[in-house]
């Protein structure tokens, strides 16, 4: 049977450490770490993130400042608010709620928040800090999903140097960074996607597979290696009738879990990992700013 790598455990255990590391830091300084949560519009989907997101930081001890904002928000007001919040020194951590309104450019918005304030890791400079650094470095701002996928990983505890990794997706959020985090682990890594011609047989290579395509249970058993592990990014919903739904991933779990050696569930393994790595980027923020 294949190890199911249990995300909401493996993401409590870290929001336990922070809670801890916070605790000190408040004893020590009589400050914690802030984050600011920024939504525009009453997007269902981004209403529920958001939720989870500020329940999760309080949980810790991290303080959260909420700005809730109409979904005809004027783009530079919103960027004047960011602005506010990069000057703000209680504010260590930024998150932008995405999608953002089509009226809005969220590239230009991204951008706009200081880069050691950017919580997502997303700001170009941390993406090319990443790039750049010969290791996992852990004071980087570092995407929270890829992150949250390496740590699923080292969960194993096995040496990753020299497997070969492969990753479906190409996407500034998920697809690059996290090749880069898989170079860091000394694996070799193939990065494919939509145009990538035999897809399949690259897959069935691979001794490490990130399904990040977006593709609901897109990949089957004849895509994968026997005794593979497989980190399922992909969250789709779909319908099982006219009034039932459910969660699923990238990949075709019921016809690959028994092929492989480890496979990340849906819902319940990529997703709370993401969440701890937004406190852990705010938790880092603040640290470099007051302590380190």
């Amino acid at each position: 049977m294949p190890r199911i790598l249990d995300g909401k455990k493996i993401a409590q255990n870290l929001k336990d450490q922070l809670k801890i590391e916070i605790e000190n830091i408040k004893i020590k300084s009589n400050r914690v770490p802030g984050l600011a949560v920024i939504q525009v519009g009453n997007v269902a989907a981004s209403s529920v993130y958001v939720k989870a997101k500020t329940k999760a930081a309080k949980e810790v001890g991290i303080d959260v400042i909420d700005h809730h904002l109409v979904e005809s928000v004027n783009q530079d007001d919103l960027i004047n608010l960011i602005n506010q919040l990069n000057n703000n020194d209680d504010v260590n951590g930024i998150l932008v709620q995405l999608p953002l309104p089509k009226t809005i450019n969220e590239e230009v918005v991204l951008n706009s928040i200081a880069p050691e304030k950017d919580a997502d890791g997303f700001h170009p400079l941390n993406v090319g800090k990443l790039s750049i650094s010969q290791k996992n470095d852990e004071s980087l701002m570092i995407p929270c999903t890829p992150y949250g996928c390496l740590l699923l990983l080292r969960e194993l505890n096995i040496n990753l140097a020299g497997k070969n990794a492969v990753v479906i997706g190409r996407s500034n959020i998920v697809g690059k960074p996290m090749a880069q985090l898989l170079l860091k682990e000394s694996c070799t890594v193939t990065t494919v996607h939509s145009k990538t011609i035999n897809i399949e047989s690259i897959c069935k290579k691979a001794d490490i597979l990130i399904a990040a395509i977006g593709k609901p249970e897109f990949v089957n058993k004849d895509w994968v290696k026997e005794g593979a592990i497989i980190i399922d990014v992909g969250i789709n919903r779909i319908k099982i009738n006219e009034e039932k739904s459910k969660l699923v991933g990238d990949v075709l779990f019921s016809e690959v879990e028994h092929k492989v050696s480890a496979i990340s569930p849906v819902p319940g393994g990529v997703g709370p990992m993401t969440i701890a790595c937004l406190l852990r980027n705010t938790t880092a923020a603040f640290k470099l700013k007051f302590i380190d």
